[in-house]
Protein backbone atom coordinates (compact mmCIF):
# COMPACT_ATOMS: atom_id res chain seq x y z
CA UNK A 1 0.00 0.00 0.00
CA UNK A 2 1.92 3.68 -1.50
CA UNK A 3 1.35 6.32 1.16
CA UNK A 4 -0.70 8.83 -0.38
CA UNK A 5 -1.40 12.56 0.10
CA UNK A 6 -4.28 14.52 1.48
CA UNK A 7 -5.02 15.85 -1.22
CA UNK A 8 -4.08 16.14 -5.01
CA UNK A 9 -2.53 19.23 -5.10
CA UNK A 10 1.69 19.85 -5.23
CA UNK A 11 2.79 18.60 -2.50
CA UNK A 12 2.67 19.69 1.85
CA UNK A 13 3.04 23.00 2.81
CA UNK A 14 6.09 24.19 4.52
CA UNK A 15 3.21 24.63 7.94
CA UNK A 16 2.39 20.95 7.23
CA UNK A 17 5.63 19.61 6.99
CA UNK A 18 7.34 21.55 10.36
CA UNK A 19 4.07 20.53 12.32
CA UNK A 20 4.58 17.13 10.84
CA UNK A 21 7.88 16.85 12.15
CA UNK A 22 7.17 18.05 15.21
CA UNK A 23 4.71 15.68 15.88
CA UNK A 24 7.43 12.66 14.83
CA UNK A 25 9.96 14.41 17.05
CA UNK A 26 7.08 14.41 19.87
CA UNK A 27 6.17 11.20 19.78
CA UNK A 28 9.65 9.54 19.37
CA UNK A 29 10.59 10.97 22.72
CA UNK A 30 7.25 10.22 24.09
CA UNK A 31 7.60 6.63 23.23
CA UNK A 32 11.31 6.54 23.84
CA UNK A 33 10.86 6.99 27.24
CA UNK A 34 7.90 5.35 27.82
CA UNK A 35 5.48 7.95 28.96
CA UNK A 36 2.59 5.98 27.88
CA UNK A 37 0.97 3.87 30.34
CA UNK A 38 0.23 0.84 28.49
CA UNK A 39 2.51 -2.03 29.87
CA UNK A 40 2.09 -3.77 26.27
CA UNK A 41 3.50 -0.39 23.78
CA UNK A 42 6.34 -0.06 27.11
CA UNK A 43 7.98 -2.97 25.86
CA UNK A 44 8.24 -2.17 22.27
CA UNK A 45 10.59 0.12 20.78
CA UNK A 46 9.10 1.62 17.72
CA UNK A 47 10.51 4.11 15.04
CA UNK A 48 8.09 6.85 13.68
CA UNK A 49 9.56 7.22 10.45
CA UNK A 50 7.37 9.96 9.03
CA UNK A 51 4.48 12.00 9.54
CA UNK A 52 2.03 13.75 7.52
CA UNK A 53 -0.49 16.08 8.26
CA UNK A 54 -4.18 17.45 6.48
CA UNK A 55 -4.04 20.54 5.29
CA UNK A 56 -5.75 21.88 7.89
CA UNK A 57 -3.63 20.69 10.70
CA UNK A 58 -6.43 18.07 11.97
CA UNK A 59 -5.52 14.62 11.18
CA UNK A 60 -2.14 13.59 11.40
CA UNK A 61 -0.70 10.21 9.70
CA UNK A 62 2.15 8.61 11.21
CA UNK A 63 3.93 6.20 9.75
CA UNK A 64 5.62 2.96 11.87
CA UNK A 65 7.70 0.18 12.01
CA UNK A 66 8.48 -1.70 15.00
CA UNK A 67 12.75 -2.31 15.48
CA UNK A 68 13.19 -5.32 14.04
CA UNK A 69 10.02 -5.18 12.03
CA UNK A 70 8.47 -8.42 14.56
CA UNK A 71 5.42 -7.23 15.95
CA UNK A 72 4.13 -5.30 12.66
CA UNK A 73 0.32 -6.75 13.13
CA UNK A 74 0.78 -5.43 16.86
CA UNK A 75 1.94 -2.65 16.67
CA UNK A 76 -0.68 -0.33 15.27
CA UNK A 77 -3.61 -1.71 17.10
CA UNK A 78 -1.36 -0.83 20.40
CA UNK A 79 -0.71 2.88 19.18
CA UNK A 80 -4.21 3.33 18.21
CA UNK A 81 -5.64 1.68 21.21
CA UNK A 82 -3.34 4.41 22.89
CA UNK A 83 -3.73 7.25 20.38
CA UNK A 84 -5.91 9.47 23.20
CA UNK A 85 -2.84 9.52 25.72
CA UNK A 86 -0.40 9.97 22.57
CA UNK A 87 -2.28 13.18 21.49
CA UNK A 88 -2.55 14.89 24.86
CA UNK A 89 0.87 14.50 24.82
CA UNK A 90 2.14 15.88 21.73
CA UNK A 91 -0.84 18.24 22.20
CA UNK A 92 1.72 19.96 25.31
CA UNK A 93 4.57 20.51 22.52
CA UNK A 94 2.46 22.23 20.03
CA UNK A 95 1.36 25.79 19.80
CA UNK A 96 -1.85 24.93 17.54
CA UNK A 97 -5.41 25.53 18.51
CA UNK A 98 -6.60 22.06 18.12
CA UNK A 99 -4.07 18.80 18.66
CA UNK A 100 -4.13 16.75 15.11
CA UNK A 101 -6.11 13.46 15.47
CA UNK A 102 -3.44 10.93 15.77
CA UNK A 103 -3.83 7.73 12.15
CA UNK A 104 -1.42 5.35 12.71
CA UNK A 105 -0.51 3.12 9.71
CA UNK A 106 2.65 0.84 9.06
CA UNK A 107 5.86 2.14 7.25
CA UNK A 108 6.40 -0.02 4.41
CA UNK A 109 9.36 2.10 3.09
CA UNK A 110 11.85 -0.22 4.85
CA UNK A 111 10.65 -3.20 3.08
CA UNK A 112 10.87 -1.35 -0.32
CA UNK A 113 14.69 -0.17 0.27
CA UNK A 114 15.09 -4.08 1.00
CA UNK A 115 13.67 -5.21 -2.26
CA UNK A 116 15.51 -2.26 -4.21
CA UNK A 117 18.67 -3.30 -2.35
CA UNK A 118 17.95 -7.44 -3.15
CA UNK A 119 17.33 -6.36 -7.31
CA UNK A 120 20.49 -4.22 -7.23
CA UNK A 121 22.74 -7.37 -5.47
CA UNK A 122 21.13 -9.34 -9.11
CA UNK A 123 24.23 -10.40 -11.20
CA UNK A 124 22.14 -9.74 -14.21
CA UNK A 125 21.32 -5.45 -12.96
CA UNK A 126 25.58 -6.04 -11.43
CA UNK A 127 26.32 -6.33 -14.90
CA UNK A 128 24.42 -4.13 -16.67
CA UNK A 129 25.63 -1.46 -14.08
CA UNK A 130 29.09 -1.99 -14.86
CA UNK A 131 29.07 -1.55 -19.06
CA UNK A 132 27.68 1.77 -17.58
Amino acid sequence: MAKRSFHDGPGPSQRQLRVGELVRRTLSDVLMRGDIHDPELQSMSITVGEVRVSPDLKVATVYVVPLGGKGQDVVVKLLARNAGELRRAVSKNLTLKFAPELRFRLDETFDKLDETRRLFSQDDVQRDLDDD
